[in-house]
Parts: C-alpha cells; sequence; structure tokens
C-alpha cells in the first residue's frame, strides 16, 4: 500500500482554466480507453458521441429527478425511457419501471421489492433467493444489505446452472429466482424458459439480470442472431434489468428496471408520510436523482434508434467472432461456456501454460484484461470500438501464449503469482479479510494505493510487522512455491 499526503481544503478559489487543466493531468495513469484497449467498464465510441452525451447530461445536469411532479421534463424522459425498454424487451402495454443509477441499483431494488412482497403476501420472515454461482456480484451485495439469504445453484460441466438442484431448493422463504442474459463471467445466457416454467409453476418471481445484454441482445436477435428467448416473452419473466449506460451508449449513471405490471413495481416504491418535512416518496434507492442521466438517457436511445442499435449490435458481433475463432485456433486455449452475447472467456487447456501469466503479457502488451477464477481464465466484454483493434488483439494474443509456454517461471512472477494465489488460497475469509483491508484503506483521507502484483519478498518483509493474515498469506505462498519445486 503506498500512502498519499492528506490534502487540506484550499483557502482560496483558483483560476477555472487552471482546475480544468490539472483535471487532464489526472488521467495520465488511467486507461487509455479511446483506443480500444480495453475490455471492460467503458463503452466508448469516438467524440464526436462523447460531446452530443456532455451537451445532453449538461442542459440538466442541476435538476433533480427525486420530485417527479416538480421538473416534469425529467418524468417525460424517464417514460419515453422505460417504454423504449418495455419494447424491446418484448413487453405489454402494462410494463412499469424506473431509471436508475446503475445495474447494482437495479439489482437492489428486484431483491428489495420481492422481499417485501414475500413479507406482505406469505408472511415470509427469513427470505431466501436462489441464484447461480454466476450471478453478478451486485446481488451478493443485495443480500448482504437487505438480509435475504442466498442459495446458489452450482453449475454443469458446460457451465449452466443446474436446473435439477434449483428445483429442489425452492421453500417456503424463497422470495425469487435469478437467471442472466447474459451471465457475467463467461457470457452464457442461463435456460431462461426453462427456468421460467420452474418458476411458473411454483408461483416465485423470476427476475432476469441483463445488465449487460438488454441493450445488445435484442438487436442481435434483430439481425437474425439465434438468441434463446430470455425476456418478457417468457411468461415465468417478472422483472429484468437492463443497463442503458452500457451497450445502449448513454453517459454513466443509467440502468433500468421494469416489471411485467404495476403488482410488482408498488413494492420496490418507500412511502413516509410521517416525515416532518412532509410527506415523502421515492421510486427507487436514491433520493437525488442527477436529472443529467435521465437526459443523456432519453438521447441516446434518440440517437441510435433501432437501426443505430442494429449496427453497433452488428459491428461488435463480428469482433466477437473474430476473437472466438481466433482462441478456437490457439490449441493451447479454449473458450468457456456458451458465449451468445458481447462477453466471453477463454482458458488455457495446455498445463505449461499460465492464464493469469498470458493475462500479464497481454497488460505488458497495453491492453487492460480482466481475470475470471472458478476455472481461472481471461475475460473479455466486447464492443463495436474494438472492430477496429481486434486483430490486433489477436495477434498480441497468440504471442503472449507462445510466451509463457516457452517461460514457464512467468507463472510464479507479477500479477500471475499474486492473483493465483488470490484465487486458490482454500482459505477464503482470510483472503475476504485480507482484501478489505487493503481496499478500505484507499479511502482514507488521503487516499492509498493497492498494489495486487507485490512479490513474495514484499510480502515477507511486510510480515515482520503485520499481523495474522499476512502470516496466513505468507506460509500459503511458501507452501505453494515448495511445491513447485519439487
Amino acid at each position: 500500500m503506498t500512502n498519499t499526503t492528506h490534502k487540506s481544503m484550499p483557502s482560496s478559489g483558483r483560476e477555472g482554466q487552471e482546475i480544468l487543466t490539472q483535471l487532464d493531468a489526472f488521467k495520465a495513469e488511467d486507461p487509455e480507453y479511446k483506443n480500444g484497449k480495453v475490455w471492460s467498464l467503458v463503452y466508448y465510441i469516438d467524440e464526436a458521441h462523447q460531446e452530443f452525451l456532455k451537451d445532453a447530461y449538461f442542459k440538466y445536469s442541476s435538476e433533480n429527478g427525486l420530485n417527479p411532479t416538480a421538473f416534469k421534463s425529467l418524468k417525460k424522459m424517464e417514460s419515453d425511457v422505460i417504454s423504449a425498454t418495455a419494447d424491446i424487451l418484448n413487453g405489454t402495454e402494462e410494463v412499469c419501471g424506473v431509471v436508475t443509477s446503475g445495474g447494482t441499483e437495479s439489482c437492489l431494488m428486484a431483491v428489495k421489492t420481492y422481499r417485501d412482497m414475500a413479507r406482505d403476501k406469505h408472511g415470509v420472515k427469513n427470505p431466501e433467493m436462489i441464484i447461480p454461482e454466476t450471478a453478478h456480484v451486485a446481488w451478493y451485495k443485495a443480500s448482504e444489505y437487505f438480509n435475504v439469504k442466498i442459495r446458489q445453484v452450482p453449475l454443469d460441466d458446460n457451465l449452466v446452472p443446474d436446473l435439477k438442484k434449483l428445483k429442489k431448493m425452492i421453500n417456503r422463504n424463497t422470495v425469487m429466482i435469478l437467471g442472466s442474459a447474459p451471465e457475467y463471467p463467461h457470457g452464457t445466457i442461463d435456460p431462461i424458459e426453462a427456468m421460467g416454467e420452474i418458476a411458473q409453476a411454483k408461483h416465485i418471481p423470476l427476475h432476469v439480470d441483463a445488465c449487460v445484454g438488454g441493450f445488445i441482445l435484442p438487436f442481435m436477435e434483430m439481425n437474425g442472431e439465434n438468441i434463446p428467448k430470455w425476456d418478457y416473452r417468457v411468461p415465468g419473466v417478472t422483472s429484468i434489468s437492463a443497463d442503458i449506460h452500457k451497450y445502449g451508449y448513454a453517459a454513466k449513471g443509467a440502468s433500468t428496471i421494469t416489471y411485467r405490471n404495476l403488482d410488482y413495481l408498488r413494492y420496490q416504491m418507500f412511502v413516509q408520510p410521517n416525515w416532518s418535512g412532509g410527506v415523502f416518496a421515492s421510486s427507487a434507492l436514491l433520493g437525488t436523482r442527477p436529472g443529467g442521466g435521465y437526459a443523456a438517457a432519453w438521447a441516446a436511445l434518440q440517437y441510435f434508434g433501432i437501426e443505430g442499435y442494429k449496427k453497433l449490435a452488428a459491428e461488435t458481433l463480428e469482433a466477437v467472432n473474430k476473437i472466438k475463432q481466433a482462441i478456437n485456433e490457439i490449441p493451447e486455449l479454449e473458450i468457456m461456456g456458451n458465449p451468445q452475447g458481447p462477453l466471453l472467456a477463454y482458458q488455457a487447456c495446455d498445463p505449461n501454460v499460465n492464464i493469469f501469466a498470458v493475462g500479464d503479457q497481454m497488460d505488458e502488451k497495453g491492453w487492460k484484461v480482466n481475470k475470471n477464477q472458478k476455472p481461472d481464465g481471461l475475460h473479455a466484454m466486447v464492443t463495436a470500438q474494438h472492430l477496429k483493434v481486434v486483430d490486433d488483439y489477436i495477434a498480441d494474443l497468440k504471442e503472449a501464449v507462445a510466451t509463457v509456454k516457452a517461460n514457464p517461471d512467468l507463472a510464479n512472477q507479477g500479477g500471475a503469482a499474486t492473483y493465483g494465489m488470490i484465487a486458490h488460497v482454500p482459505l477464503r475469509g482470510m483472503i475476504k479479510k485480507k482484501v478489505l483491508e487493503m481496499y478500505s484503506d484507499m479511502y482514507r483521507a488521503g487516499g492509498g494505493e493497492m498494489n495486487l502484483s507485490a512479490t513474495e519478498t514484499d510480502m515477507q518483509e511486510d510480515n515482520k510487522e503485520k499481523g495474522l493474515v499476512d502470516r496466513l498469506l505468507t506460509w500459503y505462498v511458501n507452501r505453494q512455491t515448495k511445491k513447485a519445486h519439487k
């Protein structure tokens, strides 16, 4: 952890241009997403689109969506966005919902809704939700925040939820079932139709997490791609979350959660009639809801329309298919699961190739790639922007695999060693405690930096002054290193 100096509030103001120049300078060490090197977090097209979104956002940057009767312009835009979303998700006129700040808020709201609904209608006091192992981490956060126990569905050999085991998990405390379209780790679309049948038969709500796929899978299907049904065409689906700031290419801070009808949405609402400040009602988690997010989301949908999104989906799929073909032609690698949308992950099928070391090599070449665990792999969230750099990515990937295969010791260096250790240490509680310690320290006044590429020597030196967690980590590293050299 690198410490920085705590800085006080400036005693007096500064010139605006000086501040803007410094803001630009802050970006020096940020990922260079505009050149297509980043494979998650950012959905960028070009500067013209960025300027358009900025102008739309700025027009409503002071407006607040907290009270829908105050800024009627924001409520109109929200209604238009929800209507358009319901349209591409094949919903009826009864579909309703709200714009949220992001996918996590949308997921949190679904859990809160179904917990309260089960409590009201069935007297459930110990709520549980059934989610696949591949569910996004937001659902674990929702479990912790709203005290809804998770029952986790294991995957079969194809990385698909085992529906026989899902059926057996349903009990009187089950408040909802979750499916993803697609799931984030591997890009596989869960068997929503089959899950819908189970949910309907047991009278359990089924939420589809389409935060990733909601604004691209419909357009892939319109382009002729064979996509299984996952939206409101599936009778058992009662709600869907879909992010506009992902493949809808809106500004950050725009997602949606929609429900089949108002009978569900009402349980998402919060009302406090006895507050001294007056009767208070809120439709989602946030109080203040930034108007700029509404405006940029509305503007993006108007700008692209169905034909624009179909074009972006076609370009994205072309890039995806090129990567899939390349991975299939690299004998040391294989695709994980059955990705059908814009996401994919791949793993090493050659014991002499450490996939995390391949990731390190890609990082050194300037690519920002994410890492999976259980099983180990590398991840790519592909956008239309990647089509122009995909050939370079493939060439570098082939070279990275060859380098790692020729140099097995790379598995014991840098991020490969550290991430590999973190992914495989059996003492998961210890890992959680260690990560929490490092992560929280970044948020103290003055801040700090987390270094996930710390060497074993660094850890041993730190061990002289730190506690049990570090000693256990050092013990485990030493144990694994000795095994590797035997």
